[in-house]
């Protein structure tokens, strides 16, 4: 545990940079731009393209003890509870590995579809750290699909003042040639006029400019698994047979705050794929035949 917390080093006098305290730094550095910014809600995203990869990251404080929170984030098998809610997650289960806890994930195009037409990805899921005011959780995979390599999902969480915890969610993959092609082609076709939540200039009309290309991808991505993770926090309290239903309720509901940026498919749509999707999940592969 403790080894976990004294993993990074600064470059400066080899002096020792704890996470937690690294977290809590950015969380007075945001200061107010937690409490005014587009999302109405105490929440910072950012990105970042390199010729190699992007890199998205949301900052925000949830109103979830710590100790609640990092209780329920602990979890391989909790993680797939999360991870399915994403629009584009077709299957997600939890297995152990030579590298320990793997989640073999499917990910596919926004509908119901055979998890043989889905893309396979196998993410090295591990708690880096866990302390009584700190969680560090990290999912890797080598391989993703389309060329794409390098995927990296990690969440932090910390505690801070009035019974609020301050969490980080960061998600980035890299690509060669053929993944940067791949995604060309995308961002020249169906993701033509799909914008990411950066502003980055106003148009002639005096609306906002929203970054896109890769970086619009990554952030759009980005906000789905920090939207994923409020859902399935908010659900908790709700008595477990219920839960399901709420989760992807409030997901969908979270993401249509955004419709610029997240809206694909109308609720019912979204309602009746995710939960075939997930009684398959809960079953293995077999296909499900109702949802009851």
């Amino acid at each position: 545990m403790a080894a976990g917390l004294l993993a990074a080093f600064a470059h400066a006098g080899n002096a020792q940079v704890i996470p937690v305290d690294q977290l809590r730094a950015k969380h007075a550095e945001l200061g107010s731009k937690l409490s005014n910014n587009q999302f109405r809600k105490p929440l910072y995203l950012d990105s970042s393209e390199s010729l190699g990869g992007v890199t998205g990251n949301v900052y925000a404080l949830i109103d979830h003890p710590f100790a609640t929170a990092a209780a329920a984030l602990n979890s391989a098998d909790d993680w797939c509870e999360i991870l399915i809610l994403h629009i584009n997650t077709k299957y997600c289960r939890a297995s152990m590995g030579e590298q320990g806890s793997i989640l073999n994930v499917s990910f596919g195009n926004k509908t119901y579809q055979p998890l043989n037409l889905a893309h396979r990805v196998g993410f090295v899921y591990r708690v880096v750290a866990q302390t009584s005011n700190y969680l560090r959780v990290t999912l890797n995979a080598a391989d993703g699909p389309l060329g794409t390599r390098d995927y990296r999902i990690v969440f932090e969480a910390v505690a801070v003042d009035n019974g609020r915890t301050f969490i980080h969610v960061s998600y980035a993959y890299g690509f060669g040639t053929a993944g940067r092609l791949a995604m060309q082609v995308y961002l020249g076709t169906i993701g033509r006029s799909k914008v990411g939540f950066t502003v980055a200039g106003t148009q002639a009309d005096g609306r906002p400019l929203h970054i896109g290309g890769m970086r619009g991808v990554v952030e759009r991505n980005t906000m789905r698994y920090y939207l994923a993770i409020e859902a399935f926090l908010g659900a908790l309290a709700t008595p477990p047979q219920a839960r399901l239903e709420k989760r992807l309720r409030d997901w969908f509901a979270a993401a249509e705050r955004y419709p610029r940026q997240l809206h694909e498919i109308e609720q019912d749509e979204y309602l009746d794929m995710k939960r075939k999707e997930y009684l398959r999940q809960q079953f293995g592969l077999r296909e499900p035949l109702k949802y009851a």
